[in-house]
């Protein structure tokens, strides 16, 4: 295999690493049917995702008929308590990416994870899908006190990482401004929790398929 220029290779985690779309959509559909609304297939709720759970909410009860402050504020624990308790039930790593982080181990690349995602359900997700020992750096979207595009979780994540130069990997506008605001080299996904054409995003290149990155890295500009 050919050198890859990079120490790290950091990660968003819903829709970059795991599709989640299944156990979001289960949580929203939950909690807005204690008020009676109908639930969203889990493809819908991919626009609703991205800026944390209150905003997935908010969207998914203006797209079900509208709601108001004190319906949001109730339903919000609701949603989330279902949540930690499903966590992995329907939760999937994308198609490609464990062959493409074995080939980035096995090049003496670091991996790491940068999501907005709270810890509480973050560390839970990533131990319930046998995935957290490959990775060198776990920072949620509370790990700092702020969250992804702040520059300052993608810096932490590095730090945790053992330092080095990193790119980052991700799918919403969040993660790419994130990226870039800290000083990174990106990757937008194609297949993630888009809110419009990837290209819209501006990322320094966009993937497809995890087949993608590795041949992508390898070519990457020292």
């Amino acid at each position: 295999m050919s050198s890859i220029p990079f120490d790290i290779v950091g990660f968003d985690l819903d829709g970059t690493l795991i599709d989640t779309s299944g156990d979001l959509a289960a949580a929203v559909n939950y909690a807005i049917g204690t008020i009676g609304r109908p639930p969203f297939p889990a493809a819908a709720i991919h626009p609703f995702v991205g800026k944390g759970a209150k905003i997935m909410l908010a969207r998914a009860l203006d797209a079900s008929g509208g709601y108001d402050a004190e319906t949001l504020d109730s339903l919000l624990p609701i949603l989330l308590d279902y949540y930690e308790q499903n966590l992995a039930i329907h939760s999937l790593p994308y198609p490609g990416l464990i062959d493409a982080m074995d080939a980035l181990t096995d090049a003496g690349v670091k991996l790491a994870i940068c999501t907005n995602k709270a810890e509480r359900f973050t560390i839970p997700l990533m131990h319930q899908i046998g995935l957290s020992d490959r990775f060198a750096a776990i920072v949620g979207g509370d790990t700092v006190g702020v969250a992804k595009p702040d520059p300052a979780p993608i810096r932490e994540m590095v730090a945790r990482a053992g330092g080095g130069r990193t790119i980052f990997i991700g799918d919403t506008i969040n993660d790419i401004a994130g990226a870039r605001n800290a000083g990174l080299a990106n990757i937008a996904v194609g297949f993630g929790f888009l809110d419009g054409p990837v290209e819209n995003l501006d990322a320094d290149a966009v993937i497809d398929h995890f087949d993608e990155l590795v041949p992508l890295l390898q070519r990457w500009p020292a």
